[in-house]
Order: structure tokens, then C-alpha cells, then sequence
């Protein structure tokens, strides 16, 4: 592990590749660990489990204006560098790479609604197009322009995602995979409060009466997936059971309660043996996501 005191914060395109450079003339192995800040519980278990793997851990913080539709929550977003940093100086993270919008996107406009209109985007692939990317028009290509940025910028060998982002992580492996990028992706567990909400910074906008609510969504969740291991096969049956509870605890809109393949995303079989359940709906005007993996003998 890293001497917890070396960590480096850099803004630069060029100070970011001449740190790489000196860790691969090393023959040091690097591993990214993407983020837009306002860091949690959450984020930290994927930088542990990134020094655990690698000689050298980078932290990117970037809130990403390609990523937010227009009426999303972009200029909001909690800038919190400083808390940051000092909580990724503890656990001994050796870079910081947190640039301006102005060096990831060169002549670009800033606002989330602009950018898209006079900057180079990576495509992703027709995963985008189902659950959150169905919702989010757009979002998808925002994820997978930065992340190809990032890969580009600091050559990870490895980089962490958490499994909460699971549509956004099988997006991101088929990319890595179409360009021939000889980068490991590793998932790492969602990380979740003890009543069971997934951590997530958008958790911070829900008043006190709605973050009562909010873990029905893993309950929800739960309690589809102890159908599936009791033999029920009527996926219809059991998304309108679970829009029902949600709605009936509380939640207002429903963007998708879905059961899908975990390895492709495409629409479950009965003949299955493993699901992934996914869910995303509001609170108040809070959007939260969780999924789960199921299989037919137990959750995985």
C-alpha cells in the first residue's frame, strides 16, 4: 500500500501521462477508479479493492456534463474535492486526477445540454438503448465518452466499477471489448446501507421521510428474487407485483422494473437459471437505481 502522505492531485492532461509514464517505466500496474466526486462508502470499497489489486491507484473526479440531460441535476451536483481528497490520502491513494471540463472537452461549452453538439463522442452500444438508457436519452453516450477518455489519458490496466451502475458496467465491458483495449474490468459489490439502500451521492437528496422509504426498493427486490428461487416463472406477473409495492410504499414514477440475462441484458427466458433484476423510480424528484443477481438455487 502507498504511504498514505504521497498522495498527488492533477489537473493536467500532461502532468496526468508523465506520472503514468514513470509507473510504467516501473513496470508498475495502475488501476482507475472513475468517479464524479462527492465520495461515499461506496466508492471507497471499489478504491480498496483497486489497492488490493494494483501497484498504483488513480482517482478520477469529473462531474461530467455529457452525462446529464438537460433539467438533470449537473450545475447541483456537490462539488466536495477537498473532503475528498483527504478521505483518498487515507486509504493511501497514490493519484488524483480531477481536470477541468475544459481539458477533457477543448473547445467544447460546458453545459450538460451543449456539449454534445460540438464534441467528439464515443458510441456505445445498443445496450444503451434499454432501461436507464431508455429514460436517460443520451446518458449513455456521455458514460462511455468520458470512460473512453479516462482510458485513454491514464492507460489503467485495470479499472473498478461498482455492480449498482449494472447496465452501465456491461456497457462499458462491450466497449472495452469492440476497441481492443487490453484493460480488466472488474466489478466490485454494490455497497449498501444497513437497511439496505444502496449508497449512492444522489441518497443525500432525499428528505428525511423519504430515505424511511427508500430501501423497499431492495426489498422489492428481495422479495422477486425469492419468487424466482421458489419456482415462479411469470415475469409479468411478478414486475407488476413489485410496481404495485413500490408504488403502494410511496415511490411516484416508475422509470423500469425489468428481468434480464445477467451476462447480455437481453429479456429473461423461462428456462433461465440466473436473473439480474433491475429496478430504477423516484422519490420526490430523487431517481434511485438497484439491481440483484439471482440464481435458481440462491442470489450470487
Amino acid at each position: 500500500m502507498s504511504n498514505p502522505s504521497c498522495l498527488t492531485i492533477v489537473r493536467t492532461l500532461e502532468d496526468m501521462q508523465q506520472h503514468r509514464s514513470q509507473w510504467t517505466s516501473q513496470g508498475q500496474r495502475v488501476a482507475l477508479v472513475p468517479t464524479m466526486g462527492n465520495l461515499h462508502e461506496g466508492h471507497f470499497s471499489l478504491v480498496k479493492l483497486a489497492r488490493e489489486r494494483a501497484d498504483r491507484v488513480v482517482v478520477s473526479i469529473f462531474v461530467n456534463p455529457l452525462q446529464f440531460a438537460q433539467g438533470e441535476d449537473f450545475e447541483h451536483y456537490p462539488r466536495t474535492l477537498e473532503q475528498d481528497t483527504l478521505a483518498l490520502t487515507l486509504l493511501g491513494v497514490d493519484l488524483v486526477f480531477a481536470p477541468d471540463a475544459s481539458v477533457i472537452y477543448p473547445d467544447s461549452l460546458s453545459m450538460a445540454n451543449e456539449v454534445a453538439q460540438t464534441t467528439t463522442i464515443v458510441a456505445p452500444p445498443s445496450l444503451a438503448g434499454i432501461l436507464c438508457g431508455a429514460n436517460r436519452p443520451g446518458h449513455f453516450t456521455g458514460v462511455t465518452t468520458i470512460v473512453g477518455k479516462l482510458f485513454h489519458l491514464v492507460e489503467p490496466d485495470m479499472a473498478i466499477f461498482g455492480q449498482k451502475d449494472y447496465q452501465q458496467v456491461a456497457i462499458i465491458r462491450q466497449m472495452v471489448k469492440d476497441l481492443n483495449w487490453s484493460i480488466e474490468v472488474i466489478t466490485a459489490p454494490t455497497t449498501r446501507a444497513p437497511d439496505g439502500l444502496a449508497l449512492s451521492s444522489r441518497n443525500q437528496y432525499l428528505t428525511n421521510k423519504q430515505r424511511f422509504v427508500a430501501p423497499r426498493i431492495y426489498q422489492t427486490l428481495l422479495s422477486m428474487a425469492d419468487r424466482l428461487m421458489d419456482g415462479e416463472r411469470n415475469f409479468v406477473k411478478l414486475v407488476k407485483q413489485a410496481t404495485e409495492a413500490l408504488k403502494s410504499s410511496g415511490f411516484g414514477q416508475i422509470d423500469y422494473i425489468d428481468i434480464r440475462h445477467p451476462d447480455t441484458l437481453r429479456p429473461s427466458l423461462a428456462t433461465d437459471q440466473r436473473w439480474v433484476l433491475l429496478m430504477a423510480a423516484r422519490l420526490g424528484n430523487t431517481r434511485l437505481i438497484d439491481n440483484l443477481v439471482v440464481e435458481a438455487d440462491g442470489l450470487s
